[in-house]
């Protein structure tokens, strides 16, 4: 696999009906950004926005950020004391292999909440304050962003679905970087 994240192309997708099952372990938010988040039992995600308080929220194209339980245990073996929302991601799965999964696939958790993956790991320019913190980070390698197309609930035991499609090729070359810190209030 490579080093670089893939770049959102859900256009170029369709459907393949490969369908994975899984659960959320924890629901993470933060007011700022660039340090760990705070285990919630359950937040409310809204519509074309992300998670209700949480800084990485916004119009754009990383609303939510998810990472598997199974590569935080990856990181644990390799002697780093971290546990969910250590990466700063807001929603922690098991049982789902999340980088099978690519842009364009959707991800249903709960009772209607139904995300669109639109991006496969990330460029870190600079080391931030999680990798100082953690001692390395595993998102721009194996964390995956989203965009909310129905807004609902998420809650840590909630069943996750994703439905991968089948991505057409993207062309060769790196892919553009996006802006690390999203949207800015003002």
């Amino acid at each position: 696999m490579s080093d670089q994240p893939t770049a959102p192309r859900s256009s170029d997708t369709k459907p393949s009906g490969l369908v994975q099952t899984g659960k959320v372990v924890s629901v993470n938010t933060s007011p700022r950004k660039t340090v760990r988040k705070t285990p919630v039992e359950r937040c409310y995600v809204i519509e074309n926005q992300g998670l209700e308080g949480d800084a990485h929220g916004g119009d754009w194209h990383r609303q939510v950020s998810l990472l598997a339980l199974e590569s935080i245990e990856t990181m644990r073996d390799k002697g780093l004391d971290v546990g969910p929302g250590d990466f700063a991601e807001n929603i922690t799965t098991e049982g789902i292999d999340l980088l099978a999964l690519p842009v364009g696939s959707t991800v249903e958790i709960g009772e209607g909440l139904k995300l669109e993956i639109t991006q496969i790991g990330k460029v870190c320019h600079t080391r931030c304050a999680i990798y100082y913190q953690a001692g390395d980070c595993v998102m721009p390698k194996e964390g995956i962003f989203a965009v909310v197309k129905h807004g609902g609930d998420v809650a840590v035991g909630d069943e996750v679905r994703a439905t991968a499609v089948t991505a057409t090729p993207a062309p060769p070359g790196p892919p553009s970087a996006e802006p690390e810190l999203g949207p800015t209030s003002s």
